[in-house]
């Protein structure tokens, strides 16, 4: 049974000024929010969640927990306001469906991994991803003791937060995007502190991660399911090791594309260009020294229907030093111009080697379709909302929210809920 302390503390510890991050967590800078709508019955088909359902709560061996398993997930979809366990159970069935759903997210058994591996493989059967997209969550907090919980920086919005920090990984294409998997970071206090682990039920297996690892273990995660293609990982290196992540996919044979700074030292590995044979340069410099190879490539936002844009792109050659193989690897690096006059915006690092500039810089906009997703949809269906303190509670709670999420965005065919309604 939940104690009422218990649950007024949980709550407490969630009521928390988010304004500067609850709507900007994957929003990319100089990407307008759009406006968050509430789902409603009309915008999600009920079929739709009827079919996905089935499809994910196979594997549950029992009735019950089917059934408790649909009636989160539509609480997910169509309770008013914060999509907390107490305003859940008020859509399904008030008090007694409130414990009966704490328990079930918080203190059963059961484990998440199969269903997103089942959502993985309907996703891989029904969506055509064309890129998997892993993006930082930020979950601000005002108490202590939820899981993860830590004086966190946030390198997408540029200042500290008190919260949590988990890595999402998004199956997207141009008409939708939605999560598959997460890893939840955790900070050094919550990996050492014995006694803070098992109040939060952490497992042994999970231990000390930097944000980079953090993500490339949630691509690698995903690579090893049955069920699906591998394809290109689209991930923000920018904020640390590059060559180790970059091995460590490339060990696995996941395909990558990486965003890296200005500052991030490549070799040339073109005779005919400018660099070849001065050793490590600055990946800005080796773009402003071949700015004869820039194309204009068109392309349309994912994050804004029938919007239209043009960049300048260039792909060079390149090579970058495997830390473990103790050889160079073979990279194209991809500029991006909006200003044909100033430096590049953007710097992505892959080894997809045969693919041609343009569609190459298309693929890097996915990463819009994930923001725009986010915002719009993401948060009504409650990815940041549980208000528990477990690791086991935590994941639950997010990989329905994350079946909620593709009910909404399969039923609105990808034109988002501003278009529907």
């Amino acid at each position: 049974m939940v104690s009422a302390a218990a649950g007024l503390s949980d709550r407490m510890e969630s009521v928390v000024n988010t304004s500067a991050v609850r709507r900007e967590t994957f929003a990319e800078p100089g990407l307008k929010r759009l406006r968050v709508h509430e789902l409603t019955g009309s915008a999600v088909c009920d079929d739709a969640v009827t079919e996905l359902g089935a499809a994910l709560f196979s594997t549950f061996r029992r009735k019950d927990q089917r059934l408790k398993a649909d009636q989160y997930l539509r609480g997910l979809l169509f309770a008013k306001g914060r999509k907390s366990i107490r305003n859940i159970a008020a859509h399904v069935g008030g008090a007694a469906a409130e414990q009966s759903l704490h328990h079930f997210i918080s203190s059963s058994t059961w484990d998440w991994r199969p269903i997103r591996t089942e959502l993985a493989g309907y996703l891989e059967r029904t969506a055509a991803p064309r890129a998997w997209v892993v993006g930082p969550l930020h979950i601000p907090k005002a108490g202590e003791h939820s899981v993860g919980v830590d004086r966190l920086f946030a390198p997408r919005l540029g200042h500290m937060f008190r919260g949590q920090q988990a890595f999402g990984l998004w199956f997207a294409a141009e008409e939708m995007s939605v999560p598959v998997n997460w890893r939840l970071l955790l900070p050094e206090p919550w990996v050492e502190d014995h006694e803070r682990r098992e109040r939060a039920e952490v497992p042994r297996e999970a231990g000390r991660e930097t944000p980079e690892e953090c993500a490339v273990a949630v691509a690698l995660d995903t690579a090893r399911y049955g069920n699906v293609t591998r394809r290109p990982v689209l991930l923000d290196l920018r904020g640390g090791a590059v060559r180790p992540a970059l091995a460590q996919l490339a060990r696995a044979r996941v395909p990558v594309v990486g965003r890296i700074g200005a500052s991030c030292r490549l070799t040339v590995a073109d005779r005919s260009l400018p660099g070849f044979g001065a050793g490590p340069l600055p990946a800005q410099q080796i773009m402003e020294s071949t700015k004869g190879l820039r194309r204009p490539v068109h392309w349309l936002d994912p994050a804004r229907p029938h919007a239209s844009h043009t960049s300048l792109a260039s792909v060079v050659r390149v090579s970058l030093l495997d830390p473990q193989m103790g050889r160079q690897r073979p990279m194209l690096l991809l500029g991006e111009w909006r200003d044909p006059r100033r430096p590049p915006v953007r710097f992505w690092l892959t080894d997809l080697m045969s693919a041609p500039v343009a569609p190459l810089l298309r693929l890097t906009k996915l990463t819009r379709r994930v923001d725009r997703d986010y915002a719009e949809t993401g948060e009504e269906v409650g990815l940041r909302d549980f208000v528990g303190r477990s690791f086991r509670g935590w994941h639950r709670h997010i990989t329905l929210a994350s079946a909620a999420h593709a009910a909404a965005v399969l039923s609105t065919g990808g034109l988002g809920l501003e278009d529907v309604a």
